[in-house]
């Protein structure tokens, strides 16, 4: 137990999930509004160790019930600067993690927080003490870190509020890399923060790849490794170039096999279906491959729909997260739609058919204007068939390989509820001469498909 605090600090507790038995309140989430913000300050602008709370403490809200929730942390010293922000930032959910009882999924506005029955039994009674908590670490594990502040805010008024300039923030962090890309630079960054909830996930950041959270582009890798040599972001020397259009590195090969215990050796950081990156649990977008159409839907983890496979965001992401390599699954963060890399070893643009309308107009920039009525939206169908015929109607260019191959997937079953089975789909392709898709929770039978790379 430390110190003045009612539950025990440890690394042990990272991966710890508290279920729905357990809960005693939930903060943010799905169900709500939240953020996680760090902003840099002069050392005379942050009070050291002050904690102030805006709404309602835990004391005060109802068991079992989901509230709106935001943490600003003001960090000050000699060597704080802009560009630690972000990974000052993305140490909150490593940190937070410690916490007995206290569960801290996501990042920026995803941030999903659980508290437990178990730690409110013990004495847990207020958010102050897991912002004191919380910036003791900071501190001990970061001593750049001299001097910092933390805001926490429940109000949802308050929240929305300041949730735009939040925002605004995170864009002017994305912004950095655009005209920095793979081929400019030698050396990659990897980043195993989320390895305490999938054992086996390496996250290898480039110029043209942001981290699957979103939170750390390649700068902020770069200036992470420097800070803090002995943290979970590192330098990976990219080495030979073995596939350009795929995005294979002997480098990445060499560490994704060592950090990853031999789960896998080869990842293609820019392909869809032949080695992809790994996905671990805090991925901000969900890829899922549709083989009657023989296209890609993204569903972004804020959409509460279903795609038109039939699946919420929740069951894929289950079924793609945990450090694995899944054919057919990819999760990435937001910006990545914005590379020029996108998955281009497998179409890119030109192999989306699907997409929430939110996301879809959140990325509508980086869109090709040629495609961007083609890709349909929840708006514009709720299931395959409609899917199919949006296409045709709309000439999306995924209808021309249909016609190449001869050979369209069918579906006798379009999926509309879930159901406890578990198909297994072959696909023709790839280097293996074999492609095998799982597809948890989900009713569909293929009969043949034909999946040609371009």
């Amino acid at each position: 137990m430390v110190k003045d605090f009612p539950f025990e600090i440890s690394p042990m507790f990272e991966g710890e999930r508290i279920r729905k038995d357990g809960l005693h309140v939930e903060l943010a989430g799905p169900k709500s509004k939240g953020f996680e913000l760090v902003q840099a300050a002069k050392m005379n602008e942050v009070e050291d160790g002050k904690v102030t709370l805006i709404g309602p403490d835990i004391s005060e809200m109802e068991e079992g019930k989901t509230y709106p929730y935001a943490m600003i942390y003001y960090i000050a010293g000699e060597h704080v600067e802009t560009d630690v922000e972000s990974i000052v930032e993305r140490r909150n959910h490593d940190f937070q993690n410690y916490i007995h009882g206290y569960m801290h999924l996501n990042q920026r506005y995803d941030i999903w927080v659980r508290i437990g029955k178990e730690a409110m039994s013990k004495g847990l009674s207020s958010l102050k003490q897991i912002a004191q908590a919380t910036m003791m670490l900071f501190k001990n594990e970061l001593p750049f870190i001299e001097r910092i502040e933390a805001v926490y805010i429940t109000d949802i008024a308050e929240i929305e509020k300041r949730m735009e300039e939040a925002k605004k923030t995170y864009d002017l962090r994305d912004a950095r890399t655009r005209d920095l890309h793979e081929e400019d630079v030698d050396t990659f960054y990897g980043c195993t923060l989320c390895q305490s909830f999938a054992p086996t996930n390496v996250c290898v950041i480039t110029p043209d790849r942001v981290s699957l959270c979103g939170a750390i582009n390649w700068f902020d890798g770069r200036a992470a490794a420097m800070t803090d040599p002995e943290g979970p972001q590192f330098a990976i020397k990219k080495g030979e170039v073995l596939d350009l259009v795929g995005g294979e590195y002997s480098g990445v090969n060499e560490l994704a096999a060592k950090l990853s215990g031999g789960a896998y050796n080869r990842i293609k950081l820019h392909s869809f279906f032949e080695y992809p990156h790994t996905s671990c649990g805090c991925f901000e977008v969900v890829g899922f491959f549709m083989p009657e159409v023989d296209g890609i839907g993204w569903v972004n983890r804020d959409f509460n729909g279903t795609a038109p496979n039939g699946l919420p965001f929740s069951t894929m992401a289950g079924q793609t997260g945990g450090g694995k390599q899944v054919v057919g699954f990819l999760g990435i963060g937001i910006n990545y739609f914005r590379s020029p890399k996108f998955i281009q070893a497998d179409g890119g643009w030109n192999r989306t058919v699907w997409m929430p309308k939110f996301l879809k107009d959140r990325v509508s920039g980086s869109i090709p204007q040629e495609i961007i009525d083609a890709i349909a939206t929840e708006e514009d169908v709720t299931n395959i068939d409609k899917l199919k015929a949006f296409l045709i109607k709309h000439k999306h260019p995924v209808v021309a390989r249909w016609k190449d191959e001869k050979e369209v997937a069918t579906s006798k079953e379009v999926p509309t509820e879930t159901t406890q089975v578990q198909d297994v789909l072959h696909l023709s392709g790839g280097t293996g001469g074999g492609i095998k898709i799982i597809l948890s929770n989900a009713k569909i039978t293929i009969d043949k498909i034909i999946v040609k790379r371009k």
